[in-house]
């Protein structure tokens, strides 16, 4: 078993004991997701710490659009939970790019690719191409490509 999946049993264990019903919930629903993940396919597997960090960084993302859906309906009781959630599957992610580290990243990609012939709206996938094994999940896609697009266009 992953080092990742272990921690992510053992505190649900911890969390089940102290009676901690918004972390046991999470947890609960976030191995779900890594089993169903394990199952999935033609055979099953053991999902690799990466892969599990993958799983958590679905579930975190799918709490933060919940939040944004229930607050523009009006139901903020339910907004607050969701981003409760999200921040206790934060807490297994590793730490977010600033801005200023994810502008700097793709700064360097936008030379690399532009070095290397890529132009106009080529160079968006050429770029991406090049930024997203650097960022490595520790900033959201749309982030990435919202900043990749607004250096390309000052570029």
């Amino acid at each position: 078993m992953t080092t990742l999946k272990n921690r992510l049993q053992e505190d649900l264990t911890a969390a089940i004991r102290s009676r901690d019903e918004l972390r046991s919930s999470t947890l609960r629903l976030t191995l779900t997701a890594i089993t169903k993940e394990e199952v999935s396919g033609t055979s099953a597997r053991e999902l690799s710490d990466d892969e599990v960090q993958k799983v958590i960084a679905r579930e975190a993302k799918k709490r933060r659009e919940s939040a944004d859906a229930f607050e523009q309906g009006g139901r903020t009781e339910s907004a607050a939970r969701e981003r409760a959630e999200g921040e206790v599957l934060a807490e297994y992610l590793p730490q977010q790019l600033s801005d200023e580290e994810l502008a700097a990243i793709v700064d360097e990609a936008v030379k690399e690719a532009v070095a290397g012939g890529a132009e106009g709206p080529r160079a968006m996938g050429a770029v991406m191409k090049i930024v997203n094994p650097r960022i490595a999940g520790r900033a959201e896609g749309g982030r990435v490509a919202a900043e990749v697009k607004k250096r390309l266009a000052a570029g």
